[in-house]
Order: structure tokens, then sequence, then C-alpha cells
């Protein structure tokens, strides 16, 4: 595996010359994707030559304790340090999702259990929204569409990184929360104290960097403008201020009401629409080249229930990489993670497993 190394740090070598190069700076999104592939970069040429002295110092230990018996003491030592160090170069040197450095947007959806699945909604809207903050993220709430309790029928929000380093990218971390989240506690709405089982549904899309990078015709575009509605129905708006947008060739319909202005909605619109197009295309790619790995790993099947959270058991358990623990009330305050850690490594240990058995 190691033998990819050379041509990675003569990559490193190339790529920090662009940097140097002021034409680079001067385009905003180029410089994005030069800045992002010097910081993967970096990581491999620093974890490589942590292993290359890990290894020139366990050789001159082993040649030394023929010699002399105080060096053979420290040879188990070294010989640990140079198997870390292998190991860490060697996950690194697994082939990365390309989207991790992506912003994301993500929309959470009522489900299963009326009521009690919009209440939950909006608590996983405020779980994610924590764990944003505790991340540094920024977050904007693009499009919201409440329940008569307070909960959540919709909500879209747009989160993003500051990061160059794709490894602590926004995507890199939350691609792996959509699919069916279901809870398990007594509802608000329940009198008679019985644990009810209620879904909802989130979906993660990598936002796309530029405008430029997915290509809509303005033909295959139907707009329609309307007012925009409360819970309930009621119209809260007297101005035609909310927007649908239909991608005809797809079929793909996005809506926007948040905003006052109908620029701002259409604006909105567009970015969810853009999103949707790059995951659309990203799966019709992926299943083409047959990659069970990814909707595994990240549940692409929308209808695939991921996790289960019990709060009278205070309980969370992923049902694909069997985590579970019995901090549930830490995790909606948005301690998400030990639980995406769990993920991500159970990710690696099938990509380091596909490169095993391509070897």
């Amino acid at each position: 595996m190691f033998e990819s190394v050379r041509t990675l740090i003569d990559e490193h070598a190339a790529v920090q010359e662009e940097l140097s190069d002021p034409a680079v700076h001067a385009d905003a999104s180029r410089a994005k994707r030069v800045n992002r592939r010097y910081a993967e970069l970096s990581k491999v040429v620093a974890a490589h030559e942590a292993w290359r002295a890990a290894s020139d110092d366990l050789d001159a230990a082993r040649e030394l304790a023929k010699e002399d018996d105080a060096f053979a003491d420290e040879v188990p030592a070294l010989e640990e340090r140079l198997a870390a160090a292998q190991e860490k170069l060697r996950r690194l040197l697994i082939p990365r999702d390309p989207d991790d450095a992506r912003d994301v947007i993500m929309e959470i959806k009522q489900g299963e259990g009326g009521a009690e699945s919009a209440l939950f909604a909006a608590d996983l809207l405020r779980m994610y929204l924590q764990y944003a903050a505790s991340k540094g993220w920024k977050t904007e709430l693009l499009e919201r569409n409440e329940s008569d309790l307070g909960g959540y029928k919709d909500v879209q929000v747009a989160l993003k990184g500051s990061s160059t380093d794709p490894a602590q990218g926004v995507w890199a971390h939350l691609k792996y929360e959509g699919g069916v989240h279901r809870v398990q506690r007594v509802p608000a709405t329940e009198s008679q104290g019985r644990i009810h089982t209620s879904t909802t549904g989130v979906l993660v899309f990598p936002e796309v960097d530029e405008p430029e990078e997915i290509q809509i015709d303005q033909n295959d575009l139907k707009i329609d403008v309307f007012r925009s509605s409360g819970p309930g129905g009621q119209s809260v708006n007297t101005t035609d201020s909310a927007v649908r947008i239909t991608h005809v060739p797809t079929g793909i319909v996005v809506s926007m009401q948040n905003e006052k202005s109908q620029l701002q909605n259409r604006e909105a619109g567009m970015r969810v629409l853009r999103a949707r197009l790059l995951a659309k295309q990203q799966e019709e790619r992926d299943a083409a080249a047959s990659d069970a790995r990814r909707s595994q790993i990240r549940g692409m099947d929308r209808s695939e229930r991921i996790r289960t959270y019990n709060f009278p058991e205070n309980r969370i358990a992923d049902h694909r990489t069997g985590y579970k623990a019995y901090n549930l009330d830490q995790v909606m305050d948005g301690a998400l993670e030990p639980v995406i850690d769990s993920l991500i490594a159970a990710d690696e240990e099938e990509r380091l497993a596909a490169l095993a058995a391509d070897a």
C-alpha cells in the first residue's frame, strides 16, 4: 500500500508550489480546492515522515543491541511506536470520499407518529445545531414548516464548516445521518404515560461549492409563487413571497417560504435544488460502479431505521455499527461525537477491507 506514498509526496510538493502562485488566490473557488488538497496531503507527508523516523530508530536500536544490551530494552517500545505510525499512515492512504470537505444541507421530516414525530424533528434539529456549535460550524435555517404543537413537519438547515482539512469537513461527519431515526418515549400529548414509538426522517446532501458546478437549464424549471402559510395552513403573508421550484427532468420539487422576500426564497430554493441534483448524480454514479459500501454505511436507503433513541432507558443505539450508550440526555444536547466516530471507524474498516481484497 505504501508504494503510493511517493506519488502523493510529489503531488504535495506540486500543490505547495501552486499555492505560491497569486493567480490561484485570485480565483476563490480554485484556491479553496487547492487548499483542501494541500491540507489532506500534508497529513500524509507528516505521517510518512513519522513512519520513516520510527523505522530508522528501530533499525538503529536493533543494530546497537548486538553490542549493548541496554539498547535491547528500547526495542519493544520502538516496535510499538513503529506499528502505531504504520497504522496511522495506512489509514491516511485509504481513498477518501471526495465530498468530505463539502458543507451540508440537512432536511428533517416528520414521519410515523404524527404530532410526536414532528416534536422529535424539532429535538433532532436542536441536537444537530448544538453539535454544529461544538464543532465551530455556522448554521443557517433555510426553511421550516411548523406543526401545531411547536414541532416541525419539515425543516431544512445549512451547516457550514471553516476547516480546509477534508477529515474535519461537515459532510465527513454528517453524511452518516441520512435515514430513519426512531424515538421511544412517552409523548407530551399522551396522558396515560404509555411509551410510543415514532420515526423521523433525515436527509443529508453535500452542498454545491459553486453554482456553476451543477449546470441547470432555466427552461427545465417550473417556478410557482404563492403566499406563505403557518401552522394549520393559515396565511402569514399578504404577498406571494413563497416559491416552489420544480426541476422537470428529474421531478425534484423544492418549496421555500422562510424569507419574506420572493428573491431570497428563490435563491435558497436553488441552493437546495443544486444540492439534491448533486446527490442524485453521485447516487447514479455509485450505482453504475456497483459501490455497495456507500449505500451501506451512509444509509442511502431512506427507509432504513439507522438509530433508536430510547428516552425511558436514556439509551441511544446505532443499528449499523452496534454502538450503544446510556447517555441519551447528553447526546440530545449535542454530544454526538462518539456516535459519529463509531460510524467513521466502521467506514474506514470497510475501505481497508476493500483495499485488501483488491491487493
